[in-house]
């Protein structure tokens, strides 16, 4: 049976898109994002499924940085998932909003709530956990008025009361989750794909004038669309940075190689991600 490894315990949020995608399947719920990475390079678990960008936070950087400094993996799928965050208490400690003064949750989920802690629960003070299904276990099993950030799915699998539903700032409130795995033929996902993409990393040689616009030159000129381009510090000194560039077509045996070759010819260094469907679900 193949097995899939998440950012756990029970119900997060990428738990409900693993269960959202995959049916049947072993399911392993991992305590850190690097933890669920680790699992799938060592072959612990065939797939693993982590965050990668929330349409109010944005990206997940410590995904980002540990898929390129630390461990390698293909990406094979995108799954996106509208987010509704909620507060969750113990029903039997808990009544109100005045009783509340500790709110944990993932780093994230806390600040995706930023103006609804501060209208409404500005004297609480915020725990940051590894997780919103971890915040949701700690609240269950606390007699103390606290609460949690979290989904239905955390409120159901820990017996706590919804408090306040869709606490979230913003209405259009979505994750991105990447689907890691070195054996594709093993990643069957039950829906139709939306769209595909192409995802490159792109390292420049040092720090040179106009290293951003010949890069981009070569995707403009081909009529290649790029959805996203994001910077992040190759880690090897001040001002020294290389390039996720997210392209919103399958990879090709013409455009994407002539490509690499002109920004090859630059000195850039490129590499492949993946090159994979991208699924959006709907809201339950």
């Amino acid at each position: 049976m193949t097995s899939i490894g998440y950012l756990g315990p029970k119900g997060t949020f990428t738990k409900m898109a693993v269960d959202s995608v995959f049916n049947g399947e072993m399911k392993n719920g991992y305590r850190t994002i690097p933890e669920c990475i680790d699992a799938v390079d060592k072959g612990e678990v065939d797939i693993g499924v982590v965050p990668i960008e929330n349409a109010i936070e944005g990206t997940v950087q410590l995904t980002i940085d540990y898929l390129i400094h630390q461990v390698r993996l293909p990406v094979v799928a995108e799954i996106i998932v509208p987010i509704q965050q909620h507060l969750l208490v113990r029903k039997e400690v808990t009544s109100t909003l005045s009783d509340i003064h500790e709110v944990y949750s993932h780093s994230h989920a806390i600040a995706q709530c930023h103006q609804y802690l501060h209208h409404h629960l500005h004297s609480a003070l915020t725990k940051h956990t590894s997780s919103t299904g971890k915040a949701a276990e700690i609240v269950s099993n606390s007699k103390e008025p606290i609460a949690a950030i979290g989904n239905r799915l955390a409120a159901e699998e820990y017996g706590l009361h919804i408090l306040q539903e869709n606490i979230h700032d913003y209405p259009n409130n979505h994750t991105r989750f990447l689907v890691l795995s070195n054996h594709p033929e093993k990643v069957h996902i039950r829906h139709k794909k939306d769209s595909e993409k192409t995802t490159m990393l792109i390292t420049l040689p040092n720090d040179q004038s106009g290293a951003l616009h010949q890069i981009l030159s070569a995707f403009s000129w081909r009529k290649l669309n790029l959805s996203k381009i994001e910077s992040r510090p190759t880690k090897t000194g001040l001002g020294n940075y290389f390039f996720i560039i997210d392209v919103d077509q399958p990879y090709d045996d013409i455009l994407f190689p002539g490509v690499k070759s002109e920004l090859e010819a630059l000195g850039c260094q490129v590499t492949i991600l993946g090159t994979y469907p991208v699924y959006h679900m709907l809201q339950h």
